[in-house]
């Protein structure tokens, strides 16, 4: 790729790394500090875990080749001189809170979390070179260690060359401090040399040095969020728990009788012999090894006309609940703040979205009755959870960079979007729109944004081909610049091999040039979607630093507890709840003017189901 192509800058001639034992050579540091425009700045933590993480050391670099490393908790087998942590942290804490003292980091928000833990609110945090990377190239790994290779082609030591992998890993804590020491000054060395080949790539193109001050403020508002955690009813979890094993109990019965005799419902052998060896089950596809596939795919489409596969996939479904929710989230409660607190990945996903773990908040199925049961168990401590989201986010965005006429007008009309859909292809008028017309709508609606084809439309609506053709092409032919906007946004990511967002993220689709079959026609439909779902994720990200924002400036109690999909979950104390309903729409359609208007709904209360 040419635009990624540098020069790697000289490898410093002579490393200088130091660790910081004495006072003394702590003291010499510290003048460097203040002589030095950005400071790199890294720390060595007991734990992955961002709320539970105790700092071991933390090393510091002024200029390439030029850092050190500061042991603080070190417990290993050579016993080493260190400074005492509470000292160091208290000498430190009034540079590491000044805003204006400018500081670099590789994932910001994981060290803020650390130094939060500590009793320091990191400040002055101007750069991070995971946003950089994560900006220049969404499709590729953001790691330190593989961002080196790739811009500086340098490889350090890396964690498991120190710590071992595995059950014999050690902590951190437990490793020599000499080895510690050139490990940890490398690292925020690397960040400094990264981030002076990263830096200037991002500023020389306005849309994506825009997206990457974003990520940056994101990254700030997102360590609250996670901090703040949200508050689970674990006696609440553990009835649902005890109900969704009686389901189970239940349907794993009914799989007997349809069998005609007892199975282990979790073996795809003994699932595979009965459905396809004794019930002779059309078979839909088979797995690498060549026996009949019994995954999920296949079991919704058998179960259009047989019973066992769709008791089947009900009983996965509330395994599925019940494992990864109603048993574990209790389990998740931090025992410090008696919330969860689930970890947001900033840079994980390509098209600019947010990715929720540990647990994962967008998973939590809507549309099943146990599902919503499980949103029942996220509730308020106190006052109520207000729920806002943007309505119809990507339609909307979808006539903004189409410039369609008609899909424009519906929405400045405020009509319902499908109605009016179904009205235009089916040439009935609004109020003539039966249920049918208008679910059909809807699915060309959105799959078109998913860059559905005429097959995908077809088996969605169980309707033939010709028919779902006939639909694709009225709809062409009544929105007119739909059309046009596909034809142009797959030619140019053709020539260029990216997308854009209205907001100038990019979005690299290397396997539209390259790739020939089904790999490039998912970079082509990648290409139609990723500028909605991209242009939906920077929106909803400007939405976080508004309300953020918002609320400390008017210093109030409400906390903003969680971000899924486009939905901003708050927790607001009674006396806050109608100044905080009133604002949030206003602060989140006032983020941006596109050729539509932007909507926002709130609802709000006493759990996260019913205010959604």
């Amino acid at each position: 790729d040419a635009r990624i192509a540098h020069e790697a800058p000289a490898v410093p001639v002579e490393l200088d790394y130091q660790i910081l034992s004495d006072w003394a050579a702590f003291d010499a540091w510290m003048e460097k500090l203040k002589d030095a425009p950005l400071v790199a700045l890294d720390t060595e933590t007991t734990s992955l875990d961002e709320m539970q993480a105790r700092m071991v050391g933390m090393s510091l670099a002024v200029s390439p080749g030029v850092a050190c490393y500061i042991p603080v908790a070190h417990r290993g087998p050579d016993n080493a001189p260190q400074l005492p942590k509470a000292e160091v942290l208290a000498r430190l804490k009034p540079w590491l809170e000044d805003a204006s003292r400018a500081k670099l980091l590789h994932h910001a928000k994981y060290d803020a979390h650390v130094f939060a833990n500590e009793g320091i609110k990191l400040a002055g945090i101007t750069e991070d070179t995971m946003l950089q990377a994560y900006v220049l190239e969404s499709h590729r790994g953001v790691g330190l260690n593989d961002l080196a290779q790739r811009y500086l082609g340098r490889s350090g030591v890396s964690y498991e060359d120190l710590c071992g992998k595995g059950a014999k890993q050690i902590g951190f804590d437990e490793v020599a401090v000499d080895q510690a020491g050139h490990y940890a000054a490398e690292d925020s060395d690397f960040t400094l040399q990264l981030h002076q080949v990263l830096r200037p790539m991002v500023a020389a193109d306005e849309g994506l040095n825009r997206i990457y001050l974003l990520e940056m403020q994101v990254s700030a508002v997102l360590t609250t969020v996670e901090r703040n955690g949200v508050k689970v009813d674990a006696a609440e979890l553990g009835r649902q728990s005890h109900k969704l094993g009686q389901e189970m109990l239940q349907l794993e019965q009914k799989a007997y009788e349809l069998a005609g005799q007892p199975f282990n419902l979790n073996s795809p052998k003994q699932l595979g012999e009965i459905l396809f060896g004794q019930m002779q089950l059309p078979v839909v596809r088979k797995t690498a090894s060549g026996a009949p596939s019994t995954d999920e795919e296949v079991l919704s489409k058998l179960a259009q006309d047989y019973p066992l596969p769709q008791v089947l996939l009900e009983y996965r479904g509330l395994s599925k609940l019940k494992s990864t929710y109603t048993d574990k989230l209790p389990r998740m409660i931090n025992p410090n703040t008696g919330r969860v607190h689930t970890h947001y990945s900033q840079a994980a996903v390509i098209t600019g979205r947010l990715a929720s773990s540990d647990p994962n908040l967008q998973n939590i199925p809507v549309r099943t009755e146990a599902g919503r049961r499980v949103r029942e168990a996220f509730i308020a401590e106190q006052g109520m959870l207000l729920s806002a989201d943007y309505s119809q986010i990507e339609l909307r965005i979808m006539a903004h960079v189409s410039d369609d006429a008609n899909l424009q007008r519906a929405f400045a009309a405020g009509e319902d979007i499908h109605r009016a859909t179904a009205s235009e292809v089916f040439g009935v008028s609004l109020e003539g729109v039966s249920t049918e017309q208008r679910r059909a709508a809807k699915a060309i609606n959105f799959g078109l944004i998913y860059g559905m084809g005429v097959f995908g439309l077809a088996s969605n609506l169980g309707i033939t081909r010709d028919a779902a053709q006939a639909y694709i092409d009225r709809y062409f032919a009544r929105y007119p610049g739909v059309a046009m906007y596909m034809d142009d946004t797959r030619r140019r990511a053709r020539e260029q091999g990216y997308v854009e967002t209205v907001f100038g993220r990019r979005l690299q689709l290397p396997e539209i040039r390259g790739a020939s079959g089904p790999r490039r026609q998912g970079a082509e439909r990648a290409a139609i979607n990723a500028p909605m779902q991209g242009t939906a994720a920077d929106l909803i990200k400007m939405a976080m630093i508004a309300v953020q924002d918002w609320l400390e400036a008017e210093k109030l109690q409400t906390r903003m507890i969680m971000q899924v999909h486009d939905e901003l979950v708050l927790e607001a104390p009674d006396a806050e709840l109608d100044l905080v309903k009133e604002a949030l729409p206003r602060l989140m359609c006032n983020v941006a003017t596109l050729r539509v208007p932007l909507v926002a709904e709130v609802g709000m209360g006493k759990n996260w189901e019913q205010a959604h």
